[in-house]
């Protein structure tokens, strides 16, 4: 019997979940079927989580309701049932849920994404706050997006709980007496942040998945499935049947070559991350061009090992002829793969599974992901497929999921094989764990054995093993903690975690508490890492959060990590700049009053702050970042209303020298103006004059991905946008986030090694 049996009704959501539970030590499998003989002989294989993409997305209600009752019943008891939903709230949301409740399961939806700004209060669906009908992301489909839940709904028992409900002290026996009635029933709880998700996970797992005898099922997006993974996962851990220490899937044998690419969008956001695969070294054609000739001209690229990728004309997309537009790109990307068998990039969920049943290939195992939802797996014919849903990523994720595929290329038995060889060149990023006292240990080990963390690097912590050994105990994940004397004496495999420990920390050092000893340590693995980059054994810094009183504590007194940074690299000014996916922003102070801040900023250090976010951001692969520069005062001074005329005289002229010297600097802006336009993507860098201008909006918009870069450094850094969080410090419920995105924005900000010959 499977552990987990989940339901989705498009590839992408299927892989994006089934990632979600290996990342977290389960084996998992991906099935492209419905027909009860074949979901037996697929799902038999041993593997403890069922993906069953039902492919029901664009189907008539009454036909998704038969599939889902086909794939749910006849794949076989499970522990645990999850419904992948949509968090958009495409597809066939109410129909799907009443297969359930048809089967005798009690439902908790709860289908809000915080990651990506995607909420619901009040049983309204949002996005960035904005009603999902007035977001624009529907336009494609035939229908209008439902403005409340209830539409999704046209029969049977429904009930909406709200926020207050969700962040009560008895949303268990909230939830339990709701399904207490004498029939099955649907209930949907609103959600706007992770800690709301947690609590409905947590509310589900108490209840025993069970409610007066009746099976319970949970509903929702990727991230409720995350979460529920990594409760499973902890569960396991005290149990003999802990996943810590299994085998992990067989990969793919023998060398990647060319890489067949289908991209089923033609949106703003699509061409964007298309024009950064065409940088990344993939050609990108119509193929429906006479240019092409056709699936004969891409078969002969792929044969002589280019990469290609297909996709559509550009333009508006008429929602009446998507179908047929998806069905051309399979049709094509069979054509012109047929003797080859290329590895594949497929965008959107209908798109991937057009394709995947146009090749034939009935199974996959995900295997790691780059990003949220884009996802890396093995098919049952040898070859990697990379995926993601159509409005997911940023303008890398294409590219990124490129580098992974061709990171690969190489032979290898078996994902246990060291994922280095002559021809790498991922950057080695020293990871400094920081103050061992808090939650640095955690973050730590939990962002070096996701799925996703060696793709694009080779990370070496400095910090102490034993503590990272508790952290991993504490977190309940699976670590094999090594100790290395060197950065070339590290072997860089999936679950493996080499640190190069100084032994500064006491055995008995306790957890959650202020120490010198803490303080000290946490400055030296700062000084090894700098030591480190100057010598060119590593190419960029990732760090884990000191604590500044610790620091002072031990006599080391800096205003933080920037600061100390620079001393060591011998740099006289940096810059700090915060990134989260909505909004990215440097600072031209930081940690001083407003008082002397105010006094500091003058011209040259504006335009020398500018210069440095322009040159961070076009080494992040935006090539023309529009940068939006704050003012000091309100309204921008209002010509002269508020302050002293500090915008003409510390600000103006050096937006007019940026912008001889071609640099696209705007300003100067009202903040609370430019950050709501930053939002809205008109921006890719605002200029922040002062701490609390810039920390306030980032921390409000992206605080649990976001990540602090410090630029102007000889190499990048970046670090969580978090403290040391004393008091969850060794409970293991640490959140990772910011700690994952941190790493891989070192990686992708970091140059890639020149290849040996």
């Amino acid at each position: 019997m499977a552990k987990v049996l989940v339901q989705a009704d498009d590839f992408s959501g299927a892989a994006e979940v089934g990632q979600q539970f290996t990342a977290h030590g389960f084996t998992a499998r991906i099935l492209l079927t419905t027909a009860a003989t074949r979901l037996r002989d697929l799902s038999s294989g041993g593997s403890e989580v069922v993906v069953v993409d039902t492919h029901t997305r664009s189907a008539a209600p009454r036909a998704a309701h038969a599939a889902v009752t086909a794939a749910v019943a006849g794949a076989g008891p499970a522990a645990v049932v999850f419904k992948k939903t949509d968090s958009l709230w495409r597809g066939n949301v109410g129909a799907e849920l009443s297969a359930l409740v048809g089967l005798g399961y009690d439902v908790v939806l709860a289908g809000a994404l915080p990651a990506m700004g995607r909420t619901v209060v009040g049983a309204e669906p949002l996005v960035a706050g904005l009603p999902l009908r007035a977001s624009g992301l529907w336009s494609v489909e035939a229908r209008p997006a439902p403005e409340t839940l209830a539409e999704l709904f046209a029969s049977g028992p429904v009930r909406f709980l709200g926020l207050e409900v969700v962040r009560s002290s008895d949303v268990l026996e909230r939830i339990r007496s709701v399904l207490g009635g004498p029939a099955p029933a649907v209930v949907v709880v609103d959600g706007e942040t992770e800690a709301d998700l947690s609590a409905v996970v947590d509310a589900v797992c108490s209840l025993h998945l069970s409610s007066g005898g009746r099976p319970v099922a949970l509903a929702g997006t990727g991230q409720l499935a995350g979460l529920l993974a990594r409760r499973l996962a902890a569960d396991a851990a005290h149990s003999a049947h802990s996943p810590a220490g299994r085998e992990r899937p067989a990969t793919a044998t023998g060398h990647r070559g060319a890489v067949l690419a289908v991209v089923g969008s033609a949106s703003r956001a699509a061409r964007v991350q298309v024009e950064h695969l065409a940088a990344a070294g993939v050609d990108v054609v119509d193929p429906t061009s006479p240019q092409t000739q056709g699936a004969p001209g891409v078969r002969a690229a792929l044969a002589r090992g280019r990469s290609v990728a297909l996709t559509v004309p550009e333009g508006r997309v008429d929602p009446s002829r998507s179908a047929a537009l998806v069905r051309g790109l399979a049709l094509a990307a069979r054509k012109a793969q047929e003797g080859l068998r290329p590895d594949l990039i497929l965008t959107g969920g209908e798109t991937a599974r057009e394709v995947l049943d146009a090749l034939g290939i009935s199974s996959l195992v995900p295997l790691a992901a780059v990003q949220h939802g884009a996802v890396v797996s093995l098919a049952d014919d040898g070859r990697l497929v990379a995926t993601k849903p159509g409005s997911f990523g940023d303008p890398l994720v294409l590219a990124q999921l490129y580098r992974a595929i061709q990171s690969s290329n190489h032979p290898r038995e078996t994902t246990e094989t060291s994922m280095t060889n002559p021809q790498d060149d991922r950057p080695f990023i020293a990871v400094t764990m920081g103050d061992g006292a808090g939650i640095g240990p955690e973050v730590t080990v939990g962002a070096l054995v996701h799925a996703g963390a060696y793709t694009d690097s080779r990370p070496v912590v400095i910090g102490d093993a034993h503590r990272l050994r508790l952290a991993a105990e504490a977190l309940g994940v699976a670590a094999e903690i090594v100790t290395v004397q060197a950065v070339e004496d590290a072997e860089f495999t999936l679950g493996r975690v080499n640190v190069i420990d100084p032994e500064l920390l006491p055995a008995d050092l306790p957890w959650g508490v202020e120490s010198a000893e803490a303080g000290n340590a946490a400055y030296h693995y700062v000084r090894i890492a700098c030591e480190l980059a100057m010598a060119g054994k590593v190419q960029g810094i990732c760090t884990a959060p000191l604590n500044k009183a610790a620091l002072h504590r031990a006599g080391h007194v800096y205003p933080g990590h920037t600061e100390l940074l620079a001393h060591f690299m011998g740099v006289d000014e940096v810059s700090m700049m915060l990134s989260t996916p909505k909004v990215k922003v440097i600072h031209v102070t930081t940690h001083i009053g407003l008082v002397d801040a105010i006094r500091k900023i003058e011209p040259g250090l504006v335009e020398r702050t500018v210069r440095r976010g322009d040159e961070a951001m076009k080494r992040a692969g935006v090539a023309h970042p529009a940068i939006g520069v704050c003012a000091i005062n309100p309204h921008a001074g209002e010509n002269g209303l508020f302050g002293y005329g500090e915008e003409e005289e510390k600000i103006a002229p050096a937006i007019t020298k940026l912008q001889a010297d071609g640099i696209d600097a705007r300003g100067p802006l009202p903040a609370d103006t430019a950050f709501f336009l930053a939002g809205r993507g008109d921006y890719d860098l605002i200029v922040a004059m002062y701490h609390d201008q810039g920390h306030g909006p980032v921390k409000v918009l992206g605080i649990e991905a976001g990540v602090n870069i410090t630029v102007g450094l000889p190499v990048i850094r970046t670090s969580v946008d978090h403290g040391t969080a004393f008091d969850i410090a060794g409970k293991g419920i640490a959140d990772v986030r910011s700690m994952i995105e941190a790493l891989r924005q070192a990686a992708e900000m970091s140059p890639r090694l020149a290849l040996q010959q």
